[in-house]
């Protein structure tokens, strides 16, 4: 065992899952505040395998400042058109000189911007309704130099910052999770109808779950008002269904609530995403680090996607304390509900927090104390492979929003 600073201790009240009320939301992929997520993380990823093939390793850079302008559309039944084009501006931070080797981050961004775009967006036309722009800066030099230090095999904390992370999640977070997932996985690929912009919000009362969605339908694949009325019951009954195979409990879904059938005021767009209509987006205003919206949890404020994967804490700790969180959790019996939460210091080893804090909520029988070693040694031993996250990251593994 190492000399790492790991508490554990007993958590303050009860778990989520057994308090009165819970709410769980969830913005899915083409929500504008999704899309730069989404934009500014694919960007990050290609910045980092570019440095990798070019000087064989991960130089400095962030790009978790992408902002959306939304644009304006006149959807109509059958098919109706953009008016003016999305706006998205990546804005942030990239080492552009190595050695004397130029390289071109700006062009890499753009690429990766256009890639990500035309894979998840294919109602959106890249250079005609979304317009992308780049402005990548230079770092601050002290920070290049914390992130450059070439004799430390675990870098070094880029801030004084912390993440967090909790297991397992309850009924209602799997069903708010999943369901988005589902909806803009398989069930899509059969109904091109729904666009990639859905948003859940789950409420529990006692042993009621309501969950509310927000469903951006595509105008191209509607014909008409009854059309419209049988997708929005498709997506109701469907989410229903997924929802039953997470809880026992009672389940209402409600489907794009703000309708009025009699005014024709009803949720649909020539794109699948309300970008289209006056919804602006930036990073880090929507999901954290697992997916999840959740005011019944302790929670980081700082933007997952877009920064740098080696040392930035704002990233590589609200991951890491969430598989930390897991792994204990699939490990240790007794454990009702875990909450990791890990502190660091600028200039430190990441593999070395301030503190690493697990507060537990035990199963009835079961005490902290029984289980405090186990969970000393696997918090411990996660630490010490910190760097793998960066991997992982790269690689496409980990999910940030």
């Amino acid at each position: 065992m190492s000399n790492r600073n790991i508490r554990v201790e007993p958590m303050a009240g009860l778990a989520v899952e057994d308090q009165e009320v819970e709410i769980v939301e969830r913005k899915g992929l083409g929500h504008p505040d999704s899309i730069c997520d989404g934009i500014a993380e694919h960007v990050s990823q290609a910045l980092a395998r570019e440095y990798l093939d070019r000087v064989g390793k991960v130089l400095h850079y962030n790009t978790d400042e992408t902002q959306l302008v939304a644009g304006s559309a006149a959807p109509a039944f059958g098919g109706g058109e953009v008016l003016e084009p999305v706006y998205v501006l990546i804005v942030g931070r990239a080492t552009q000189t190595y050695q004397g080797a130029k390289i071109p981050t700006e062009t890499i961004a753009l690429r990766a911007a256009r890639e990500y775009v035309e894979t998840n967006f294919p109602e959106l036309e890249f250079g005609t309704d979304v317009i992308v722009d780049v402005r990548l800066g230079e770092g601050s030099g002290d920070l290049q130099e914390v992130f450059g230090e070439e004799e430390r095999t675990v870098p070094s904390a880029n801030d004084t910052s912390f993440g967090v992370g909790h297991a397992p999640l309850t009924e209602t977070e799997q069903i708010v999770l999943e369901a988005e997932r589902h909806l803009n996985g398989e069930y899509s690929a059969d109904h091109p109808e729904l666009g990639e912009d859905i948003k859940l919000m789950g409420k529990r009362e006692g042993d009621r779950i309501d969950v509310t969605v927000a469903a951006a339908m595509v105008d191209s694949y509607i014909d008409d008002i009854d059309a419209y009325q049988e997708a929005v019951r498709d997506v109701r009954e469907y989410v229903h269904d997924l929802a039953t195979e997470y809880t026992d409990r009672e389940v209402e879904v409600h489907v794009n609530t703000a309708d009025d059938y009699d005014e024709g005021a009803i949720y649909l767009t020539t794109t699948g995403t309300s970008a289209e209509m006056g919804d602006d987006g930036s990073v880090g205003r929507g999901n954290r680090a697992n997916g999840l919206i959740t005011p019944n949890r302790s929670m980081s404020m700082e933007a997952t996607s877009g920064k740098n994967p080696v040392n930035h804490i704002g990233k590589i700790y609200n991951l890491l304390s969430t598989a930390i969180a897991e792994a204990v959790v699939e490990e240790v019996d007794g454990i009702r509900e875990i909450r990791i939460r890990l502190l660091s210091q600028i200039g430190q080893p990441i593999d070395d927090p301030h503190v690493a804090d697990a507060a537990i909520v035990t199963e009835d029988g079961v005490s902290v104390a029984d289980i405090e070693q186990e969970v000393t040694a696997i918090v411990d031993r996660e630490l010490a492979d910190v760097t793998s996250i960066t991997e992982r990251v790269i690689d496409g593994e980990l999910t940030t929003f």
